[in-house]
């Protein structure tokens, strides 16, 4: 856990969130990784400056779409007792309530959604069309939702379920935000190269407004595979953690902790696939905003 000069909240999977006043919190990505909702012990080098760089990146183009709680990323801003360390995996945010929906936006059929397809032919219950193969692009994107568990694994959502939890008249707003989201950052990643499979949104109140709020189209909450090497009927390659999925699924783990240690060479990878996502997407250089050497 990052350890600052500000009162500790608690700490996810991933980030490390403290208070800075009444309505104002800092959020720091560390460069923690999980996988099947368990953290390894290993971490990934650089991981936490990625996500917090392209969140910066995507919060602030996507204020079109849905407000967010992002204040800034720019280290003068933050508090003076939050110190050099955070430089660069932090940023300032508005105090929000977070919703307890995971919004999941697919857009190609593959991981769970894969996997409930070819067990019962559906995907969060929902009847899906015969005949489709792994990694099949959806004739539209469509919203999966989650639960969000503080322990252990998130559970599909069927649409009553996801109703019943935030209402009827919300839900079907984060549907059509979650999905407008969803086309944006697919559009402006596909010029780049890139596909956006599916992505994973969390949003909070702030002042009774409904606001984006964690992390946005990172490769923690995404799957970014490269267009020239997509193949319907395969698990393509990728910029994000399925490189760490990948490693495990061949390890026969359980996915039950304590997993397996992280050989030198997947920590690696996974870092040069994490900057490479940077790089691509945002069309800038990861040296350029963090410095040679990274953490």
């Amino acid at each position: 856990m990052t350890t600052l000069e500000l009162q500790h909240l608690r700490s996810g999977k991933v980030r490390d969130i403290y208070e800075v006043d009444h309505d104002r919190l800092l959020i720091v990505a560390s460069d923690r990784i999980s996988a099947y909702d368990v953290v390894m012990e290993q971490p990934i080098p650089d991981k936490g400056r990625v996500l917090t760089g392209l969140s910066d990146f995507w919060f602030e183009r996507t204020r079109d779409v849905v407000a967010n709680h992002l204040i800034s990323a720019d280290p003068t801003d933050f508090p003076e007792t939050a110190g050099p360390e955070v430089a660069g995996r932090a940023m300032l945010v508005r105090k929000a309530t977070p919703l307890p929906i995971e919004c999941v936006v697919r857009g190609y059929m593959f991981g769970s959604a894969w996997r409930e397809y070819r067990e019962a032919g559906t995907v969060n219950g929902v009847r899906m069309e015969e005949g489709m193969e792994q990694a099949q692009p959806l004739p539209e994107p469509i919203f999966t939702p989650s639960t969000k568990a503080e322990e252990g694994h998130d559970e599909a959502l069927t649409p009553e379920e996801a109703r019943a939890l935030v209402g009827e008249e919300r839900c079907a707003h984060l549907e059509e935000v979650s999905i407008a989201l969803y086309k944006a950052g697919a559009e402006l990643a596909a010029s780049q190269g890139i596909l956006v499979a599916d992505t994973k949104f969390e949003f909070g109140e702030v002042d009774g407004e409904i606001v984006l709020i964690d992390e946005v189209l990172t490769p923690d909450s995404s799957r970014f595979w490269p267009a020239d090497e997509y193949a319907m009927g395969t698990s393509p390659p990728s910029f994000d953690k399925q490189f760490v999925r990948d490693y495990y699924d061949s390890t026969g783990w359980d996915h039950e902790p304590p997993p397996p240690a992280l050989p030198e060479d997947v920590i690696a990878g996974t870092r040069a696939r994490y900057i490479e996502a940077y790089e691509r997407i945002t069309q800038s250089s990861f040296d350029e905003w963090f410095g040679p050497g990274g953490s």
